[in-house]
């Protein structure tokens, strides 16, 4: 395998590893908070158990998002005569990336939970297979998934584009010499 294959790779790997890290995190709160958004708002895996389904979850829902962020950014990066980019100097990057969607599901949660309370209640089909005291609960996960996702899919289009804009400045700079 050439060189520019296996950095494109890392990029990938960086972000996939990053994505499933980040997923699991974000469902171990999720999930105590609302093990019916995985058991009843997802399909069957044969647990109930909190921590298994965020592992199980935080793995199936988010592998898929790294490929769908680290192929563009990876040519993002590698493609051209521009100055390559690194997984390496990628990295910080993509961990700003994480903390931001973390940070903007917490405060969608928080902001959520508020404005729910405990007059919330979900639409049928969910209606009757969530215990009443537990549908706030369940919504409140829902929106931390929902605004985690929006976070990063604009995020990740936001990175793509900064790493090609960067690439072009350096190639630029390169050609006139000025710094």
């Amino acid at each position: 395998m050439n060189g520019e294959l296996r950095e494109a790779l890392r990029i990938v790997g960086t972000c996939v590893g990053g994505a499933v890290l980040y997923g699991v995190l974000h469902d171990l709160v999720t999930a105590h908070l609302s093990v019916e958004y995985f058991t009843v708002a997802h399909p069957w895996i044969g647990t109930d158990d909190p921590i298994l389904l965020a592992l199980a979850w935080g793995v199936l829902a988010t592998w898929w998002v790294g490929v769908l962020l680290g192929v563009p950014l990876a040519a993002a990066a590698r493609l051209g005569r521009a100055p390559r980019v690194t997984a390496v100097e990628l990295r910080a990057a993509i961990l700003r990336l994480l903390v931001v969607m973390g940070v903007a599901a917490v405060a969608a949660m928080l902001f959520a939970a508020l404005a729910t309370g405990e007059t919330f209640y979900l639409p049928d089909p969910l209606f009757e297979r969530v215990p009443r005291d537990r549908h706030g609960r369940l919504a409140v996960a829902a929106v931390g998934h929902a605004v985690s996702y929006f976070a990063g899919f604009v995020g990740g289009i936001a990175l793509i584009v900064r790493t090609v804009r960067d690439r072009r400045r350096a190639a630029c700079a390169a050609a006139t010499g000025v710094p």
